[in-house]
């Protein structure tokens, strides 16, 4: 099966050509627009904007507001938020942790209007033998330094008393990491799926923690710039109406097969394969329930410990002199500075999705 590129190196992402480039101004990309660019990344929870372009899904909600809209697949995922960060893309896949890390700590002020799942076993830690989570002290870890994983890792040994100095980490890419474990010298691994199913599928391994222990924290979104939201808002209707729409045919008796089987032969897997990945996501197939998640305080509380790791990592720039420094905005609050926000949660649009209001 392909490797997703959903968790890739953050620290690394801001790349040379992006960091070369004076980001375009806000006011100069926002402005009422007819045709908007949306880039996408192979992931379980975002194949569905494959088969929006595919199944013409897209191009209907877009017709519908008099717009047109463009989904494309970038194969490097950490490249297509550079891209979007530099003003290339409209609105793109990311996770939560990423949506901080890049675009927000370069200054782009961006807004999550569309929440699509959460990790809820994707990602995981893996140890040969019969292993504990508290066995990994002392230990080499190997895993993509900086990522997702990185902040899984920090998450279980706070659970259990420990922290990132009581191990090693090794920074091992996500192309490696399953060889990497089949060899001696390597014991402990984090990563995610699909590497982690053909990790914990070889003998004498024990999976001691994963995403469904920490629910909530790895979120896979949809990001738009913000001032090209508020000046368009027609762009977010269409894409909220689009995905609801495949969200609906997903669950369905009659239909979810054969979009399912779309998404699993683009994404180099069988039905049976997808849906093993789909089992450890946990989607918001119904508006009303991503409304209720976007609206909660915790999601609050969640930015909260992603931005203090992201800090503690260097992941918030240079000029960051705390946690708090770039605004977080939730229904239920802002975290960090209010002089300062740079990514906003929204639920306006998947209200409007749950009220038959699109």
């Amino acid at each position: 099966m392909k490797p997703t590129f959903k968790h890739s190196l953050t620290a690394l992402a801001l790349s040379a050509s992006v960091l070369a480039t004076p980001f375009i101004s806000q006011s100069v990309q926002a402005e009422e627009k007819s045709e908007f660019t949306v880039a996408w990344s192979i992931y379980a929870g975002w194949m569905p904007w494959d088969y929006a372009a595919y199944s013409g899904i897209m191009d209907k909600w877009a017709e519908k507001y008099g717009i047109k809209v463009n989904i494309v697949q970038v194969n490097d995922y950490v490249e297509s938020i550079n891209q979007y960060t530099a003003g290339q893309f409209d609105a793109t896949v990311m996770t939560n942790m990423d949506a901080l890390t890049i675009p927000a700590a370069s200054g782009v002020d961006s807004t999550a209007l569309i929440v699509g799942d959460f990790s809820d076993g994707n990602d995981g830690i893996v140890l040969k033998g019969a292993k504990s989570l508290k066995d990994v002290k002392g230990q080499n870890i190997n895993l993509v330094e900086l990522s997702v994983s990185h902040y899984l890792m920090a998450r279980a040994l706070e659970s259990v008393g420990l922290s990132e100095k009581d191990v090693n980490v090794v920074n091992t890419s996500d192309a490696d990491i399953v060889a990497a474990f089949s060899t001696k010298d390597v014991t402990s691994v984090v990563t995610w799926n699909p590497l982690l199913s053909e990790i914990t599928a070889q003998p004498n391994t024990s999976l001691v923690f994963d995403s469904s222990k920490i629910p909530g924290e790895i979120i896979d979104l949809m990001i738009a710039n913000t001032e090209t939201l508020q000046d368009n808002p027609k762009l977010g209707k269409a894409l909220t109406g689009a995905w609801y729409e495949i969200m609906g045919i997903m669950t369905s008796k009659s239909k979810a097969d054969e979009a399912k089987s779309y998404m699993a032969k683009q994404s180099g897997t069988d039905l049976a394969g997808y849906n093993q990945q789909l089992a450890a996501t946990f989607m918001y197939y119904k508006p009303s329930d991503a409304v209720t998640f976007t609206n909660g305080a915790d999601l609050k509380e969640t930015m909260k410990k992603v931005a203090e790791f992201s800090f503690d990592h260097g992941l918030l720039g240079e000029g960051a002199p705390d946690a708090g420094f770039i605004g977080i905005e939730t229904p239920s609050g802002v975290y960090g500075n209010a002089d300062n926000i740079k990514l906003r949660f929204t639920a306006d649009y998947m209200d409007m999705a749950a009220k038959g209001e699109l």
